[in-house]
């Protein structure tokens, strides 16, 4: 049986706020009414995320496991959720619950009554981000935005509904290092918006620290516009011309007979063009790089273990089973609540989905 929705949940050491998750979002899908599945992609995680994801899958027959065999990143784990689910409408979103899954129906309802593909998540207050959050992404929005002519909402992440077509024509693209919040927009299928506040995270760190936040920024865009080579071409041309206007400088001083004074200015110019070439170079370096790995065709993630298969007996010798507790520790989902027995392997069941 195909759900009517799948909701891709991509995970990274979420153990404290895996509980509080399933919490707010196992009731209201339930409360739907219609068939669904929720699809968990615990991308490598460290902590006892994949131990909790066994439990909840033996407790919650919609949730439907999927464990890669080493972290991936963000968007990978994504990834490998659009190609597992099976709904005729996909749901992203994080497991922080800074985006509120109780906008999921409303996504639902809109992509039905406006007849359209796409329902991004927009968020109208964002004040639990700190300042530099928000004009960074404002400003980092508009550069792309003006770069690549990709109509991305720039208050607008991960949190988004899509039709089974919408995936289809993600799961075709051969592109790594995919960024999905302006693939999206750049297929320029029909969309809808529905806005929301966007709150604190309910419990754990952040997984989107400086550092990879300029790696998501650099594979945007290079991934979307041709305009930092164009960057390159006008430096070029701009050294070209200065370069000229030097030399009728020079020849004009010397025939009326001034010298050039310091040696300053000769090193403060050659520092200036050296420093241009270098950034020419750099910008020449990341596109070379996305081609190289293009040709490689490595994939981006390899799946360990899918829950669905593995409880219809179907899986692949290559397989690996959620792994059980780790040193068979106790499992607490709520402060004082008595302690969990330790995870065990699934028992092979066939997989019903909620009607």
């Amino acid at each position: 049986m195909v759900p009517e929705l799948s909701v891709v949940i991509p995970m990274y050491n979420e153990e404290e706020v895996l509980p509080l998750l399933v919490e707010r979002l196992r009731p209201l899908l339930d409360g739907m009414g219609g068939s669904y599945e929720v699809v968990a992609v615990d991308d490598g995680s460290k902590d006892l995320t994949a131990a909790l994801l066994q439990r909840y899958h033996r407790e919650w027959p919609n949730l439907r496991v999927v464990r890669l065999r080493a972290n991936a990143g963000h968007q990978a784990a994504i990834s490998a959720g659009l190609v597992s689910a099976l709904g005729d409408y996909v749901v992203t979103i994080d497991a922080d619950l800074q985006d509120p899954p109780e906008i999921i129906p409303r996504m639902l309802a809109a992509a039905k009554d406006d007849g359209v593909d796409v329902v991004y998540g927009v968020r109208n207050d964002r004040s639990t981000d700190t300042w530099f959050k928000r004009v960074s992404a404002q400003a980092f929005y508009k550069l792309i935005g003006l770069m690549s002519q990709t109509p991305a909402h720039a208050d607008a992440g991960d949190y988004r509904l899509m039709s089974r077509a919408t995936v289809d024509a993600i799961n075709s693209l051969p592109e790594h290092n995919r960024v999905l919040r302006f693939i999206v927009p750049a297929l320029n299928f029909p969309s809808d918006t529905v806005e929301y506040k966007r709150e604190e995270r309910a419990a754990g760190d952040s997984k989107y620290p400086l550092l990879k936040m300029v790696k998501l920024s650099l594979d945007s865009l290079t991934g979307f516009s041709t305009a930092p080579l164009r960057l390159a071409t006008f430096a070029g041309f701009g050294g070209a011309v200065l370069a000229v206007l030097l030399v009728l400088y020079t020849l004009i001083s010397r025939s009326q007979g001034h010298t050039v004074a310091g040696w300053t200015s000769t090193v403060a110019i050659v520092a200036g063009v050296g420093a241009v070439q270098l950034v020419c170079v750099g910008i020449l370096g990341e596109y070379i790089g996305r081609m190289y790995g293009h040709m490689q065709g490595r994939p981006t993630y390899f799946i360990a273990y899918d829950s669905m298969t593995a409880d219809s007996g179907a899986h692949g010798p290559t397989d690996t089973p959620l792994p059980a507790q780790p040193n068979g520790a106790a499992i607490q989902t709520e402060p004082g609540a008595p302690a969990a027995e330790p995870a065990r392997s699934p028992e092979p069941q066939p997989t019903q989905l909620r009607g």
